[in-house]
């Protein structure tokens, strides 16, 4: 017997990798929500009566996905979204992919992200990911609902709460609590050190006056990399190269001085595979790897098909000829704070 309410998250997370509009990803995941909290017994009976439609928040295509599947049958529209998922990965970048132990670089709904800390954590583990870093937005990013340090406190609570829920599932997937911390103008880090000291990992990252003159970027970067709480730089150039909020010109600065420091503290320049990112671009990806940086490859996710993106970042990383024992993300997640313990 099929479960509706997996193929209707099933195929959410499908349109997600595929990028589709968000209405259209909303309305299968929204009807897995309201159908959800259904008595039992009254899925099957709407069906049957064909009244499902006029429950808020349930059409006509995800009525009919539910029939189907309620019937038994794989629902036409999951088998053609199944059909054309596939991925066409040359040897190198699906053997990256599978020594990928987890992701560091992830967004749920506390910030700017689409969806539940629950939902992202179980789709990283329905990928195979032993750990998800959790990287909700800092403070000063306001557009992006930054938490501050009460619901970063708050959500340090909540995350604990559902992994223990994991261990008492015997499930070995769990959420390693971070931030993703914006590096002021002057290079400090937007949270308390109390806060950021508590945390498994931090990646910081850019987001203000991109257009700083490269000496003042350069200057900021590698402030930011002298800080012992921080162990992930996060879409160095912040350039935007596609997508619905247009393009942007990648930041100006030294990358020799900046991966040099990378290097002095031991630090990870990350290799976001966001496809309106990709960054940073292959030429600063091999000034990094002959600088002898680390690298930690993630899918910025804000929703919970976007963590099948890891695959973006192991392509422009074979291209570059990185090796798997720069990359932090393939460690077991005892090692990976292992290493980021060595930062404090």
């Amino acid at each position: 017997m099929r479960d509706p309410l997996a193929d209707l998250r099933r195929i959410a997370f499908l349109l997600e990798r595929a990028g589709e509009k968000t209405y259209r990803v909303r309305a299968f995941r929204g009807a897995a929500a309201t159908l959800a909290k259904l008595p039992e017994g009254e899925l099957a009976a709407r069906a049957s009566a064909g009244t499902l439609k006029d429950l808020q928040g349930v059409g006509e295509v995800t009525a009919r996905c539910v029939v189907e599947s309620l019937a038994g049958e794989e629902p036409v529209y999951l088998r053609r979204l199944e059909s054309t998922a596939g991925q066409d990965l040359d040897e190198a970048t699906a053997a990256m992919l599978a020594a990928l132990r987890g992701d560091c670089h992830a967004h749920s709904d506390w910030s700017d992200g689409g969806s539940p800390i629950d939902e992202m954590a179980l789709a990283a583990a329905a990928i195979g990911h032993e750990y998800l870093v959790l990287t909700d937005h800092s403070p000063r990013l306001t557009v992006a609902r930054g938490l501050s340090a009460e619901r970063l406190t708050e959500q340090l609570d909540v995350v604990a709460d559902l992994n223990a829920g994991f261990a008492g599932l015997g499930m070995s997937f769990r959420i390693l609590t971070g931030i993703e911390v914006d590096i002021l103008a002057d290079g400090s880090l937007d949270q308390t050190d109390e806060l950021l000291e508590r945390l498994d990992v931090v990646v910081g990252s850019v987001h203000s006056n991109l257009k700083d003159e490269p000496d003042v970027m350069t200057r900021r970067m590698v402030t930011a990399l002298a800080n012992p709480h921080l162990d992930i730089l996060g879409h160095c150039t912040g350039r935007l190269i596609t997508g619905g909020r247009g393009t942007r010109a990648e930041s100006r600065f030294d990358p020799e001085r900046v991966f040099a420091a990378a290097v002095e503290h031991d630090k990870a320049i990350e290799i976001n595979s966001r496809p309106e990112r990709l960054d940073p671009p292959k030429r600063l990806l091999r000034v990094a790897l002959e600088a002898g940086c680390r690298f930690s490859i993630d899918t910025d996710a804000h929703a919970p098909g976007q963590l099948d993106w890891l695959s973006n970042g192991c392509a422009r990383a074979v291209a570059c000829g990185v090796p798997l024992d720069r990359i932090v993300n393939t460690l077991p997640a005892a090692d990976l704070l292992a290493w980021t313990k060595t930062h404090k």
